[in-house]
């Protein structure tokens, strides 16, 4: 098909930008190395990094009821696993390199491809990359005290805040220490090993998803068989469960940074929590970047999808639940004890050492760092080794450095991909704004989300008679479900968060005019070769 048929075909696909080739040619460089066992790792792994050890002491404050503490697990969850089945679909229909960026690609058009692509390399795949290396680092400093983010080798500038309306920018230090030092440097490992085949990086996947599912059941078990403590129980479940449950209860919420406290309804307080509990279960779609590389894609994305959404959906409740059986859910901020912290105030926010402290003692802090240790390190090696399959795929289309789509010759991997992500991402480290970034992905991500599951829809009008091995549970129901609650959360957020959600809006927009800036560069070097 010519370039001039495709654009008449396609207004939204510049002459310079070449059209999707089909799954046999699209990846023939790529060695089919992931059985269901390490497509279902890599969704698990992918997904349980340190969220799930921290971000319910934040969750806790918000709704201040242990029963809107597990709700926000569950909705999360539900919201999830319909994702997820969804994706099944898309999947199963497109095995291709790049995954989420070619259903959106082929659904809605390049532009939209592009702007998650975009926002995918700036925000949201190497921002939490680069997060999840700086908390290991955080962890690993519990056991050698001089990796700190205050033991500075080379302190280059301190941002200073910049209020905008509601949203405070800046305020960070640029420079590298001790505990940005070693996020870097398990970056560049972890690179550099995904290099040496996509089964070598599976290999690493496997064994750690393997230990951090391990070390999950072991605070799982010894909560309920050791950890049980009558304080606690008394405060979280006799008569106290539902308090502030109710949907006519009214929670305080700061709408924006300084901005005045308003009060609001339950559902609302809800979406506004769930902040934490998505974040912390994000990046499950990270399989579908690599499915050019997955065993007979047709059946094992959509059940890979499936059960790892659905095994670590059921650890983070359950692991929900044992921290409201160790600890009570209220506490003060300055309070002697951990139990007097409670849930609401756990030093640093760490819910799972103060749980395991608890009972443990000091040896129980020690275990559980070793753990995060071990979560973090799996998790970014499942971010890395994924996300550098979309940024090859968007270079093959001509939306990105042409370079980027080279595979090695030896190992068939994306090495210039992974190359460029690890480089963007240590920069990352240095400059202190990883942190700024986590605030704006969720927004950024449900909004894709939601464009991507809109995508089933009009794929299922537009090519009505295209093979689907799999097809999306629920369709049109749950499909339509996730898009209304993603859109709930979203306009909540953009209302009384405004700070995390109008930095990334703009993100993603600045997209829109790169994307034909690459598209008329594309024209040109296509005319020059020509």
């Amino acid at each position: 098909m010519s370039t001039e048929i495709q654009s008449e075909l396609n207004p939204l696909r510049p002459q310079g930008i070449h059209a999707p080739q089909d799954s046999t040619q699209e990846d023939k460089d790529l060695i089919k190395g992931l059985g269901l066992t390490s497509a279902t790792m890599l969704v698990m792994g992918s997904m349980i990094g340190s969220g799930i050890f921290i971000v319910s002491a934040e969750i806790s404050r918000e709704v201040d009821s242990p029963a809107l503490l597990i709700a926000a697990w569950v909705v999360t969850g539900l919201m999830t696993i319909i994702a997820a089945l969804s994706y099944g679909e898309l999947a199963a229909m497109m095995p291709h390199a790049g995954g989420q960026y070619v259903y959106l690609r082929e659904s809605l058009g390049p532009l939209w491809g592009f702007l998650y692509g975009w926002t995918l390399f700036l925000v949201i795949q190497t921002g939490t990359i680069a997060a999840v290396g700086v908390a290991f680092g955080k962890f690993l400093g519990v056991f050698f005290p001089s990796i700190s983010s205050t033991n500075w080798i080379l302190h280059f500038y301190k941002v200073p805040p910049i209020h905008v309306g509601p949203m405070v920018l800046g305020n960070m230090d640029i420079g590298l220490n001790t505990q940005n030092l070693i996020a870097v440097l398990m970056v560049i490992a972890l690179s550099v090993i995904n290099i040496f085949g996509v089964k070598t990086g599976a290999l690493i996947q496997n064994i750690f998803t393997f230990a951090k599912i391990a070390g999950l059941l072991g605070l799982i078990f010894l909560g309920i068989f050791v950890g049980r403590n009558a304080q606690a129980l008394a405060a979280n479940f006799q008569g106290h469960f539902w308090g502030n449950a109710g949907l006519s209860a009214q929670h305080a919420v700061q709408v924006g940074v300084g901005g005045p406290t308003v009060m609001v309804g339950t559902l609302t307080i809800l979406a506004v929590a769930l902040v934490g509990s998505l974040f912390s279960s994000d990046a499950w779609n990270n399989v579908t970047f690599t499915a050019g590389e997955v065993k007979n894609p047709s059946r094992n994305l959509p059940l890979s999808l499936a059960l790892g959404t659905a095994a670590v959906t059921a650890l983070y409740v359950a692991c929900n639940f044992i921290y409201l059986n160790v600890l009570p859910l209220e506490g003060v901020p300055n309070g002697a004890t951990i139990l007097a912290r409670g849930i609401q105030y756990a030093t640093e926010d760490r819910v799972a050492t103060a749980a395991l402290t608890q009972m443990f003692g000091g040896i129980g802090g020690l275990l559980m760092a070793a753990a995060i240790m071990l979560s973090t390190f799996g998790c970014n090696n499942g971010l890395i080794l994924a996300g550098a399959r979309v940024y090859y795929a968007m270079a093959k289309d001509g939306l990105f450095f042409r370079s980027v789509a080279k595979i090695n010759p030896t190992y068939k991997t994306p090495a210039v991909s992974l190359m460029v992500q690890m480089v963007w991402t240590c920069l990352l480290c240095l400059s202190g704004s990883y942190g700024q970034l986590l605030d704006y992905i969720i927004f950024a991500a449900l909004l894709f989300y939601m464009l991507t599951i809109a995508g089933l829809f009009v794929l299922r009008r537009t090519r009505p008679d295209a093979e689907r091995p799999y097809r999306a549970v629920g369709y049109p129901v749950l499909p339509a479900i996730y898009i209304l609650m993603a859109l709930f959360i979203d306009v909540v957020l953009l209302r009384y968060k405004p700070q995390f959600t109008w930095p990334g809006l703009i993100i993603v927009l600045i997209g829109i005019p790169v994307y034909f800036a690459w598209s008329r560069h594309s024209q040109d070097v296509e005319r020059v070769s020509a």
